[in-house]
């Protein structure tokens, strides 16, 4: 067999390996398509608040095992997975874009990426792809981020970029937009803050429950004038800025947050920074 056939012939082999493997590939994709769809038949669709919300508590949880802020972990899956509305997410579970490495022993779920039918991973649920984003950010080049303050979601932001998590210029401008557009940055408090928190809202509202509606201890008031007075010397009201959260300002003007979220008419925790509060009757 002359040169040319030998290097023809070593071409169709390698044409005809490639065109079985991309055919193993979907093969193996519809599979695992078809056991999520038997597994969860109405798939749910999410926007990006009802995405932060269905997975803020895993990514505090983390934060508070491994120190990577819960700010950032929601921002990379609102990225990485649409919203939690890509195929990966929707049928491998997989909301980080973890690809195969050589100890990785579960299934596979393939696609066009870096590389042609590339190879990624594929989870039970949701909460393992969370968990393993932990275990994958605990690798060496990543180690300088956990010496940051777990706050300090702009340098982690930089620091990912920095040590090769994603190949686009933009990304750590992409992850600081959203924090601050989705004030995720309010999940990044201690543990601590918001379990008292928690158990203040509980408390005050299980002694409103039992007391008539006319001897309320906290009854809500109007909702502090768009303009409020410049003059804030008396500390009437509070202007909000980034990292505030309701605990933080309560403490602030020693008053609770039930009585700073009954003065405002603020129907849940979440406030905006520019926001003006009442914060003295």
């Amino acid at each position: 067999m002359s040169k040319n056939r030998q290097l023809l012939f070593l071409a169709f082999l390698a044409v005809f390996a490639s065109a079985c493997k991309t055919k193993q590939y979907s093969k193996n994709n519809k599979q695992i398509e078809k056991n999520a769809k038997k597994e969860n038949p109405n798939p749910i669709s999410y926007t990006t608040l009802s995405y932060i919300d269905a997975f803020k508590a895993i990514a505090i949880e983390e934060m508070n095992k491994y120190g990577i802020p819960a700010s950032i972990t929601l921002a990379q899956g609102i990225i990485e997975s649409g919203s939690g509305n890509s195929d990966l997410a929707k049928y491998a579970n997989n909301h980080f874009g973890i690809k195969c490495t050589s100890d990785w022993k579960g299934k596979a779920y393939y696609r066009d990426d870096d590389n042609r039918n590339d190879c990624f991973r594929v989870y039970k649920d949701p909460r393992e792809s969370y968990k393993d984003h932990s275990e994958f950010l605990k690798r060496k080049r990543y180690a300088g981020l956990f010496e940051l303050d777990k706050n300090d979601y702009r340098n982690w932001a930089i620091g990912l970029k920095n040590a090769g998590y994603a190949t686009n210029p933009k990304y750590p401008e992409l992850l600081i937009n959203l924090i601050d557009k989705y004030q995720l940055y309010q999940y990044d408090q201690s543990e601590s803050e918001r379990e008292k928190l928690a158990r203040e809202d509980k408390v005050f509202k299980e002694i409103n429950a039992n007391i008539p509606n006319e001897k309320k201890l906290y009854t809500p008031v109007n909702v502090a004038p768009k303009d409020p007075p410049s003059s804030l010397e008396n500390g009437k009201y509070h202007t909000v800025s980034q990292g505030d959260t309701l605990y933080k300002i309560s403490q602030l003007y020693k008053i609770s947050v039930d009585e700073l979220k009954n003065l405002n008419q603020l129907p849940d925790n979440n406030i905006k920074i520019g926001q003006k509060l009442l914060v003295v009757k």
